[in-house]
Protein backbone atom coordinates (compact mmCIF):
# COMPACT_ATOMS: atom_id res chain seq x y z
CA UNK A 1 0.00 0.00 0.00
CA UNK A 2 1.13 3.53 -0.65
CA UNK A 3 -0.34 5.63 2.15
CA UNK A 4 -0.32 9.41 2.06
CA UNK A 5 2.81 10.67 3.78
CA UNK A 6 4.72 13.91 4.23
CA UNK A 7 7.06 15.05 1.51
CA UNK A 8 10.32 13.16 1.67
CA UNK A 9 8.69 10.01 3.05
CA UNK A 10 8.41 6.58 1.56
CA UNK A 11 5.25 4.82 0.50
CA UNK A 12 4.08 1.25 0.24
CA UNK A 13 2.58 -0.26 -2.87
CA UNK A 14 -0.61 -2.28 -2.86
CA UNK A 15 0.17 -5.88 -3.59
CA UNK A 16 -1.99 -8.39 -5.40
CA UNK A 17 -3.33 -10.95 -3.00
CA UNK A 18 -3.37 -14.73 -3.50
CA UNK A 19 -6.60 -16.59 -4.18
CA UNK A 20 -9.16 -15.67 -1.55
CA UNK A 21 -9.44 -18.15 1.27
CA UNK A 22 -12.91 -19.65 1.95
CA UNK A 23 -12.27 -18.82 5.61
CA UNK A 24 -11.67 -15.11 4.96
CA UNK A 25 -13.98 -12.70 6.75
CA UNK A 26 -15.73 -10.63 4.11
CA UNK A 27 -17.59 -7.38 4.68
CA UNK A 28 -20.14 -5.21 2.94
CA UNK A 29 -18.90 -2.22 0.98
CA UNK A 30 -17.97 0.88 2.91
CA UNK A 31 -16.63 4.31 2.01
CA UNK A 32 -14.74 6.46 4.48
CA UNK A 33 -15.76 10.07 3.89
CA UNK A 34 -13.09 12.74 3.90
CA UNK A 35 -14.64 14.70 6.75
CA UNK A 36 -14.56 11.67 9.07
CA UNK A 37 -10.94 10.93 8.14
CA UNK A 38 -9.91 14.55 8.71
CA UNK A 39 -11.59 14.71 12.11
CA UNK A 40 -10.08 11.42 13.28
CA UNK A 41 -6.61 12.20 11.92
CA UNK A 42 -6.52 15.67 13.49
CA UNK A 43 -7.56 14.26 16.85
CA UNK A 44 -4.83 11.63 16.61
CA UNK A 45 -2.15 14.15 15.57
CA UNK A 46 -2.83 16.68 18.31
CA UNK A 47 -3.35 14.06 20.98
CA UNK A 48 0.12 12.71 20.22
CA UNK A 49 2.01 15.80 19.01
CA UNK A 50 0.57 18.62 21.12
CA UNK A 51 4.06 19.24 22.53
CA UNK A 52 5.25 20.40 19.09
CA UNK A 53 3.04 23.47 19.34
CA UNK A 54 4.35 24.24 22.82
CA UNK A 55 7.99 24.49 21.67
CA UNK A 56 7.74 27.77 19.68
CA UNK A 57 5.46 29.23 22.34
CA UNK A 58 8.00 28.57 25.10
CA UNK A 59 11.14 29.39 23.13
CA UNK A 60 9.87 32.71 21.78
CA UNK A 61 8.49 33.70 25.16
CA UNK A 62 11.82 33.23 26.97
CA UNK A 63 13.23 36.68 26.09
CA UNK A 64 10.22 38.26 27.78
CA UNK A 65 11.45 36.85 31.11
CA UNK A 66 14.58 38.98 30.94
CA UNK A 67 13.18 41.98 29.11
CA UNK A 68 9.41 41.92 29.08
CA UNK A 69 7.71 43.10 25.94
CA UNK A 70 4.33 42.31 24.51
CA UNK A 71 6.07 41.96 21.16
CA UNK A 72 7.77 38.76 22.36
CA UNK A 73 4.46 37.37 23.60
CA UNK A 74 2.67 38.32 20.39
CA UNK A 75 5.42 36.75 18.26
CA UNK A 76 5.29 33.54 20.30
CA UNK A 77 1.51 33.26 19.95
CA UNK A 78 1.61 34.11 16.24
CA UNK A 79 4.27 31.52 15.40
CA UNK A 80 2.46 28.89 17.47
CA UNK A 81 -0.85 29.57 15.71
CA UNK A 82 0.88 29.44 12.32
CA UNK A 83 2.47 26.10 13.17
CA UNK A 84 -0.87 24.65 14.29
CA UNK A 85 -2.50 25.83 11.06
CA UNK A 86 0.30 24.42 8.88
CA UNK A 87 0.31 21.05 10.67
CA UNK A 88 -3.48 20.83 10.46
CA UNK A 89 -3.41 21.79 6.77
CA UNK A 90 -0.92 18.98 6.17
CA UNK A 91 -3.43 16.51 7.61
CA UNK A 92 -6.39 17.86 5.67
CA UNK A 93 -4.26 17.96 2.51
CA UNK A 94 -4.04 14.16 2.53
CA UNK A 95 -7.59 14.03 1.17
CA UNK A 96 -6.41 15.86 -1.95
CA UNK A 97 -3.38 13.68 -2.73
CA UNK A 98 -3.52 11.28 -5.67
CA UNK A 99 -1.95 8.45 -3.67
CA UNK A 100 -4.50 8.99 -0.92
CA UNK A 101 -7.57 8.42 -3.12
CA UNK A 102 -7.72 4.74 -2.28
CA UNK A 103 -8.51 5.64 1.33
CA UNK A 104 -11.81 7.13 0.22
CA UNK A 105 -12.99 4.62 -2.35
CA UNK A 106 -16.05 2.46 -1.78
CA UNK A 107 -14.53 -0.91 -0.91
CA UNK A 108 -15.33 -4.26 0.60
CA UNK A 109 -12.75 -5.90 2.85
CA UNK A 110 -11.43 -9.42 3.30
CA UNK A 111 -9.64 -10.24 6.52
CA UNK A 112 -7.54 -13.38 6.35
CA UNK A 113 -4.84 -14.57 8.78
CA UNK A 114 -2.33 -13.85 5.99
CA UNK A 115 -3.48 -10.47 4.70
CA UNK A 116 -6.04 -7.66 4.54
CA UNK A 117 -7.54 -7.30 1.07
CA UNK A 118 -9.67 -4.52 -0.41
CA UNK A 119 -11.88 -4.86 -3.44
CA UNK A 120 -13.85 -2.22 -5.35
CA UNK A 121 -15.95 -4.85 -7.16
CA UNK A 122 -16.05 -8.60 -7.74
CA UNK A 123 -14.15 -8.34 -11.02
CA UNK A 124 -11.18 -6.48 -9.53
CA UNK A 125 -8.04 -8.22 -8.40
CA UNK A 126 -8.00 -7.43 -4.68
CA UNK A 127 -5.40 -5.02 -3.35
CA UNK A 128 -4.15 -5.14 0.17
CA UNK A 129 -1.42 -5.49 2.73
CA UNK A 130 0.04 -7.93 5.20
CA UNK A 131 -0.75 -7.79 8.90
CA UNK A 132 2.77 -6.71 9.80
CA UNK A 133 1.96 -3.31 8.29
CA UNK A 134 -0.58 -2.70 11.08
CA UNK A 135 0.92 -1.03 14.13
CA UNK A 136 -2.07 -1.06 16.45
CA UNK A 137 -5.84 -1.28 16.57
CA UNK A 138 -8.17 1.06 18.44
CA UNK A 139 -11.55 -0.36 19.35
CA UNK A 140 -14.37 2.15 19.45
CA UNK A 141 -18.03 1.77 20.32
CA UNK A 142 -19.14 1.02 16.78
CA UNK A 143 -15.92 0.54 14.80
CA UNK A 144 -12.33 -0.65 14.72
CA UNK A 145 -9.52 1.63 13.60
CA UNK A 146 -6.45 -0.13 12.19
CA UNK A 147 -3.46 2.21 12.22
CA UNK A 148 -0.66 1.54 9.74
CA UNK A 149 2.97 1.64 10.78
CA UNK A 150 5.03 4.65 9.82
CA UNK A 151 7.26 3.70 6.88
CA UNK A 152 11.03 3.66 7.30
CA UNK A 153 12.49 6.46 5.16
CA UNK A 154 16.14 6.12 6.15
CA UNK A 155 16.94 4.31 2.91
CA UNK A 156 15.75 7.33 0.91
CA UNK A 157 16.60 10.34 3.06
CA UNK A 158 18.88 10.89 6.04
CA UNK A 159 19.75 13.41 8.70
CA UNK A 160 17.30 16.18 9.45
CA UNK A 161 15.07 15.22 6.53
CA UNK A 162 14.47 11.77 7.96
CA UNK A 163 13.77 13.30 11.37
CA UNK A 164 11.36 15.81 9.84
CA UNK A 165 9.51 13.08 7.93
CA UNK A 166 9.13 11.12 11.16
CA UNK A 167 7.94 14.10 13.19
CA UNK A 168 5.50 15.26 10.50
CA UNK A 169 4.00 11.84 9.81
CA UNK A 170 0.28 11.92 9.07
CA UNK A 171 -1.71 8.98 10.52
CA UNK A 172 -3.03 6.49 7.97
CA UNK A 173 -5.69 4.07 9.06
CA UNK A 174 -8.40 1.67 7.95
CA UNK A 175 -11.77 2.44 9.49
CA UNK A 176 -13.90 -0.68 9.92
CA UNK A 177 -17.44 -0.02 11.24
CA UNK A 178 -19.10 -2.98 12.90
CA UNK A 179 -22.18 -2.48 10.72
CA UNK A 180 -20.34 -3.62 7.58
CA UNK A 181 -19.94 -7.18 8.87
CA UNK A 182 -22.47 -9.56 7.38
CA UNK A 183 -23.28 -11.40 10.61
CA UNK A 184 -22.46 -11.28 14.33
CA UNK A 185 -20.29 -14.38 13.98
CA UNK A 186 -18.10 -12.54 11.43
CA UNK A 187 -17.52 -9.76 13.92
CA UNK A 188 -16.56 -12.31 16.57
CA UNK A 189 -14.16 -14.03 14.17
CA UNK A 190 -12.61 -10.67 13.26
CA UNK A 191 -12.03 -9.74 16.89
CA UNK A 192 -10.52 -13.16 17.60
CA UNK A 193 -8.22 -12.66 14.61
CA UNK A 194 -7.07 -9.31 16.00
CA UNK A 195 -6.32 -10.98 19.33
CA UNK A 196 -4.27 -13.68 17.65
CA UNK A 197 -2.29 -10.93 15.92
CA UNK A 198 -1.71 -9.29 19.35
CA UNK A 199 -3.52 -6.18 18.16
CA UNK A 200 -6.20 -6.45 20.85
CA UNK A 201 -5.80 -7.57 24.48
CA UNK A 202 -6.76 -11.16 25.11
CA UNK A 203 -9.13 -12.38 27.76
CA UNK A 204 -12.16 -10.93 29.52
CA UNK A 205 -12.52 -7.43 30.86
CA UNK A 206 -13.01 -5.58 27.58
CA UNK A 207 -16.46 -5.26 26.09
CA UNK A 208 -16.76 -5.82 22.36
CA UNK A 209 -18.44 -3.23 20.15
CA UNK A 210 -22.10 -3.64 19.39
CA UNK A 211 -22.53 -6.50 16.95
CA UNK A 212 -24.38 -5.96 13.67
CA UNK A 213 -27.88 -7.32 13.44
CA UNK A 214 -28.29 -10.34 11.25
CA UNK A 215 -30.21 -9.69 8.08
Amino acid sequence: MQPPIPRGGAGRQFVQQPQSSPLAIRTKKYQLDKETYTRMALMQVWKKDWWQAVIPLVVLSLPAIFSFSWWWIAAAVLVTVLYVLIRSAQVTGVTQLEQGKVLFERLSYEFDPRYIAMRANDKDQPRGMTWDMIERVKREKDAYVLYLKQPDVTDQVSGWRATLAKVMWVPVFIHVPTRIFNAPKDLTMFENLLRRKNLLPAGPGTAAPEAPKAA
